[in-house]
């Protein structure tokens, strides 16, 4: 399955004195088993964008062909392509609503009209994928928990439907640090169990540049860069005219070159930063030998 979004374009409040072109002209493809980001600085046209992928919003021109259906077109029954396509949206804890774990994870894929056995089998499931025990949380009401494990809830409920793409807007917004890598931890790890197109919004750079291996750059509802995570984050200048960051071990490394360091290559995570400082310790070590 694969995502093709042809010359995208959406006004907000058309014909209105506060008109506002949020989208322009976007054109991308998302292929199966992709793990896409989506970067730019508020008001970006990010959110817009993922909202036209299910079809919440309606493009003023544009075409998106999910899986080879045009969802654009009249007469597409949105229920059908919404079971394909789920979306997680910022702080989806605010979403449930059931009295116990199980029984909201088990809404979405009560409307599928799955017999009941199914439905166990995808509540457990998912309830384990987020990263949470089953047994022990099922019968706790979810409004009992704390943020990191009801966002975990909510992403369950989602998951439980087996979308076969996966849309989360900033689904670390508000978490402390360590349930913040908490939850990207699990959303690498559902990405990786599932084989699903996933997209994932987000401000922070550091995330994009570990998770994706595609990366979509928007600014001022344009779509002004995109392709790997090392093409992207290569382009620091570009980056910064329009607001944005390296992710902070590319910035580091960046200005350890500036200063004469003889480093080379891209430097996206923490991890290839250590292994290159590794690097550049024994190879001096070894000269001064």
């Amino acid at each position: 399955m694969s995502i093709q979004v042809n010359n995208l374009t959406h006004i907000y409040s058309e014909g209105m004195p506060h008109q506002s072109l949020a989208l322009e002209n976007v054109t991308f493809t998302a292929r199966d088993g992709q793990f896409v980001g989506i970067i730019g600085h508020t008001g970006s046209g990010k959110s817009t964008l993922v909202q036209h992928l299910n079809g919440l919003l309606k493009p003023k021109s544009g075409s998106i062909v999910v899986g080879g259906v045009d969802i654009t077109q009249p007469g597409v029954v949105m229920r059908d392509i919404r079971r394909r396509i789920g979306l997680v949206f910022q702080y989806p804890e605010y979403q449930l609503f059931e009295e116990t774990v199980e029984k909201d994870v088990a809404f979405g894929p009560a409307n599928l009209e799955l017999d009941e056995s199914e439905i166990q089998n995808r509540v457990k499931e998912a309830i384990q994928l987020v990263g949470l025990d089953y047994e022990e949380i099922r019968g706790h009401s979810p409004f009992e928990l704390s943020g990191g494990q009801k966002r975990r809830v909510a992403i369950a409920g989602v998951i439980a439907m087996k979308p076969e793409v996966l849309i989360l807007d900033e689904p670390t917004a508000g978490l402390d640090p360590k349930a913040h890598q908490d939850v990207l931890d699990m959303i690498r790890k559902v990405h990786v169990h599932e084989k699903n197109i996933t997209f994932l919004v987000s401000h922070n750079m550091d995330d994009i540049a570990r998770l994706a291996d595609w990366v979509l750059v928007m600014d001022s509802g344009r779509l002004v860069m995109q392709g790997r995570p090392e093409e992207i984050f290569s382009q620091e200048e570009a980056l910064d005219s329009i607001g944005l960051a390296l992710p902070e071990p590319a910035r580091l490394m960046n200005m350890a070159k500036k200063q004469g360091l003889p480093f080379q290559g891209s430097f996206l995570t923490v991890e290839d930063a250590e292994e290159a400082l590794y690097g550049f310790l024994k190879r001096d070590r070894d000269l001064r030998i």
